[in-house]
């Protein structure tokens, strides 16, 4: 095996990026403590062409020192806005036709593999705060709830691993 360079990787360039199509996914960060974590998923929502993150409450949002150090410019690429509150953020989402999912641990909640999603339809996933997770009121709001199974003892990911899972299980189910 020989390691790829960038160039054979086929990279776009920022402008590339920008204009092109972009999977129909929105990801809603709810009160996210560390600027770290908003910055890796910004990262991994460029790394799936996800189409914006909406920045709501306290979460840290660009241009921010941290966001970038582990964003790696993907704050540049990646569209996004700050809404006041997830309340608000779903309710645009609502407007513009999104079915919206917390991605919490609920009664009735679906196991992100059993979700049957066509890759077609628009989706928006909210993830929480690192100690609390999506609040009650912002589940309220939403269609759903997934639910990332986890066998071990611990029960919670970090957020930014979290986003990882689900982005990468929506987008697996429109290449396979």
């Amino acid at each position: 095996m020989r390691k790829l360079s960038m160039e054979e990787l086929g990279r776009m360039s920022v402008d590339e990026f920008k204009e092109s199509e972009k999977m129909p996914i929105v990801v809603v960060l709810e009160n996210i403590r560390s600027a770290y974590n908003v910055g890796s998923v910004f990262r991994t929502s460029d790394a799936f062409l996800v189409e914006a993150i909406y920045v709501t409450g306290y979460s840290a949002k660009p241009p921010h020192k941290e966001i970038k150090k582990t964003a790696l410019g993907a704050e540049e690429t990646v569209h996004w806005a700050h809404f006041a509150n997830a309340g608000a953020a779903i309710a645009a989402l609502r407007e513009a036709g999104y079915t919206i999912l917390a991605v919490e641990q609920v009664a009735q909640s679906t196991k992100l593999h059993e979700l049957n999603w066509d890759g077609q339809t628009k989706i928006a996933v909210v993830f929480g705060n690192e100690v609390s997770g999506v609040e009650q009121s912002t589940i309220a709001l939403c269609d759903g709830c997934l639910e990332i199974p986890q066998l071990g003892m611990k029960h919670s990911l970090n957020i930014a691993t979290a986003a990882g899972v689900v982005l990468w299980e929506l987008v697996r189910k429109t290449i396979s």
